[in-house]
């Protein structure tokens, strides 16, 4: 299959024969495979649970209709699951899919759903080509009773091939929804339908091989690429009742780059935890979300100590609409970029104030 580097290496050939030969013209689309359960089959003897196996060709093998709708190419990038993922592989893949997308009409990543939320938001950052990049996977392993990977990825290669598809950055294809992957989360541990766009929805659905979008939002402008070497240290911290504010000392004290801080409700934390922010943000950034994971950090309501206008008094970051897993990568981002304290506060706030893309 592909042996070679991580990220590039010999591409299998898989476009099936469907539409071949009667005159249909089917747009060309690559497929790159990291694992996740999409790929995953039990041991070939002694039981055990599921672990990664199929390639990326083998995917495709498996879902003949696929050979309908596109000219694939198929790429076998890593074999492993969502959760191993690191920021830096998410770049990598990226980098990987703006080379494909030179000369196809979308590009289609598959892994694992554990991290789609955070890597797919983390490819649109940096996404600043027209062709869509789909991120898709499956909640079943590939030999499970009713396994969702086929249709999954059908959908999202009848997405990433559609023209209607164009200047919408990344996006997540399951279950027939597609997310805008900023919003996009999971939200069940185990469900088909886990992943949701809390508070406004899908942007499109999949349906009779075709994708329909229900309007489109302007697009941020890709953020600059992580300096050479350059990791930094985000910690996401939530806080909880009787939370004094520990952790976020110790995580100050260890020479932490930034801290993402979900608060209670619209942004707020306890009165002892106040007092330990006022010393963090004179230290490293500290963006303020909500743990609820739907609606706006606000801005004037509340006026308590810990409330949200006491802490953006005190010198946080406000992430508006961002989810905190969101904000984290935005800051992991920007940091990772040699943004200076100015353009993290700008971009954050900007961001995070306008949940469907930049105003106008």
């Amino acid at each position: 299959m592909d042996a070679g580097g991580p990220y590039g290496g010999p591409s299998t050939g898989a476009t099936g024969r469907g539409a071949e030969g009667i005159g249909v013209h089917r747009p060309r689309v690559v497929v790159g495979s990291l694992g996740g359960t999409i790929t995953m089959t039990p041991p070939t003897a002694g039981g055990g649970g599921v672990v990664p196996s199929l390639d990326a060709a083998g995917l495709l093998r498996a879902v003949p209709e696929l050979g309908e709708v596109a000219e694939l190419e198929a790429h076998t990038l890593r074999t492993e699951p969502g959760a191993w993922l690191l920021p830096t592989d998410v770049v990598a893949v990226g980098e990987w899919a703006g080379r494909q997308a030179a000369d196809a009409a979308g590009v289609v990543v598959v892994q694992g759903t554990d991290t789609i939320e955070e890597t797919a938001y983390l490819l649109d950052l940096y996404w600043d080509r027209p062709e869509p990049l789909v991120v898709t996977g499956a909640m079943r392993a590939a030999r499970a009773p009713g396994a969702d990977g086929p249709a999954n990825l059908l959908a999202a290669t009848v997405v990433a091939g559609s023209p209607a598809s164009r200047d919408r950055g990344a996006l997540v294809v399951l279950n027939d929804d597609v997310h805008d992957a900023t919003r996009v989360r999971k939200g069940d541990a185990i469900a088909v339908h886990t992943f949701t766009s809390a508070p406004f929805g899908p942007v499109g659905r999949v349906h009779e091989g075709r994708v329909t979008y229900a309007g489109r939002s302007a697009r941020w402008p890709a953020l600059p690429a992580p300096m050479a070497g350059r990791v930094p240290r985000v910690a996401l911290l939530e806080t909880h009742l009787g939370d004094v504010g520990e952790l976020l000392g110790l995580v100050v004290d260890a020479g932490y780059d930034g801290v993402v801080l979900a608060g209670f409700g619209a942004g707020h934390v306890s009165a002892a935890l106040a007092e330990v922010v006022s010393v963090a943000v004179q230290r490293c950034p500290v963006v303020l979300a909500t743990r609820t994971g739907g609606g706006p950090v606000l801005g004037g309501t509340y006026g308590f100590v810990g409330s949200e206008q006491d802490l953006l008094a005190r010198g946080v970051v406000p992430a508006g609409w961002l989810h905190p897993r969101k904000a984290r990568l935005l800051l992991w981002s920007l940091l990772a970029a040699g943004a200076t304290a100015d353009v993290v506060r700008a971009t954050v706030t900007a961001r995070g104030a306008a949940p469907g893309g930049p105003p106008g």
